[in-house]
């Protein structure tokens, strides 16, 4: 078994030497017609986008940047009247930042009391893409769930730990990669992947959001499958400085 190295620098690391905001971007959930939850996306300060801002990340400020992006994601929900929306916040996370889970999250914790957002409220995801150590990824998903927090694996379908990773520990909710969900209209096997994918998470009782969708007929066709939180350029861009307004297809 691979072994990975855990935020070598998480106690006595680099501070944080740049300043980030957020942009949000609405999972609208269409059988109840509202908005499920915003996605606090990593943004500059200068309108660098999500991949130059993570090109400036290393092991000595990987734990500042992600307690950094906690405390930024909650501050920037509460100026934004978020939490007065009803919908989830949902904060990506680092695995490999978090040395230990209580720990870790005592500053989240301490930002949603002090600015009063509601903690019920706050979904943690992260992303199969990054390489993880499986036990020290099922300790942090344990802990999170019985501090009261949804979780939701990203990119599923995409990254190493998948179905091995599902088998023992269900997330509230399971992102299915856009690499499966966009063109499925077009692509026979695209269908027959996710739908088969769809029907294994409903049997476990999974939430499942299809992330990226950029076209009615994408939409179309996942709908029919049974899926009804979704996430896209097709419902709206993130909004940087206040909540973007939802279109609704028919």
């Amino acid at each position: 078994m691979t072994t990975v190295k855990k935020c070598q620098g998480c106690r006595d690391g680099a501070a944080l030497d740049f300043n980030i905001t957020v942009a949000f971007q609405p999972i609208v959930d269409m059988a109840k017609h509202r908005v499920f939850a915003y996605e606090a996306m990593v943004r500059g300060v200068d309108g660098e986008g999500t991949g130059a801002i993570l090109s400036r990340v290393d092991d000595r400020n990987l734990y500042a940047f992600d307690q950094r992006c906690r405390v930024t994601a909650i501050e920037r929900a509460t100026e934004v009247g978020l939490s007065e929306t009803g919908a989830y916040l949902s904060i990506n996370f680092l695995p490999n930042a978090i040395y230990e889970p209580r720990a870790c999250i005592r500053l989240t914790l301490d930002t949603a009391r002090r600015t009063g957002f509601p903690t019920e409220r706050i979904l943690f995801e992260f992303t199969e893409s990054e390489r993880l150590d499986p036990d020290h990824l099922l300790n942090i998903l344990t802990t999170y769930r019985q501090l009261g927090f949804k979780t939701a694996t990203d990119d599923f379908g995409a990254g190493h730990s998948g179905l091995g990773l599902l088998a023992r520990f269900q997330p509230d909710i399971v992102k299915l990669d856009m690499a499966l969900v966009q063109g499925v209209a077009e692509n026979a096997v695209q269908r027959t992947i996710v739908g088969h994918m769809v029907r294994m998470l409903q049997d476990l009782g999974i939430a499942i959001v299809a992330e990226g969708i950029e076209t009615a007929g994408d939409f179309a066709v996942l709908r029919d499958m049974g899926i009804t939180l979704m996430q896209g350029y097709l419902f709206a861009r993130p909004g940087l400085t206040e909540l973007p307004e939802v279109l609704w297809p028919e």
